[in-house]
């Protein structure tokens, strides 16, 4: 159960700090709103995805938070790093950088895969 918990918290942490608190703390910074901007998107929705950003990481952490909730959060996460490698790779081709949300997402589905093996009756 140890090894569990450790895995679990620690995917889940890497995915707090890049999807949570990098994005809170640097979303009005001139590089961010540069690459929302580069990507096609306008300004707007990169304000609104940090803000779902922020509360999806909060519905990860915060271990009252009901499952179905949980789910959600793990569905988001998962729709933002397959639309993010989609729209790289559509904008600047096929680079690194294109798969670079893939990798996050592997995080993310240790996280979550960690997380139902920890939680594996809890229904809420």
């Amino acid at each position: 159960m140890k090894k569990e918990k450790i895995v679990f918290w620690t995917a889940t942490t890497i995915i707090a700090l890049f999807e949570g608190l990098m994005p809170a703390l640097t979303f009005q910074s001139e590089m961010a709103k540069e690459g929302i901007k580069h990507l096609g998107y306008p300004e707007y929705f990169g304000n609104a995805l940090v803000v779902f950003k922020v509360l999806g990481v909060l519905a990860l952490v915060i271990p009252q938070i009901p499952k179905r909730v949980k789910e959600w959060a793990y569905a988001g996460f998962a729709f933002d790093f397959i639309f993010a490698t989609i729209s790289h790779g559509a904008v600047d081709g096929i680079n690194g950088q294109t798969f670079f949300p893939l990798v996050v997402f592997a995080i993310l589905a240790v996280s979550y895969i960690y997380y139902h093996k920890l939680n594996p009756d809890k229904v809420n």
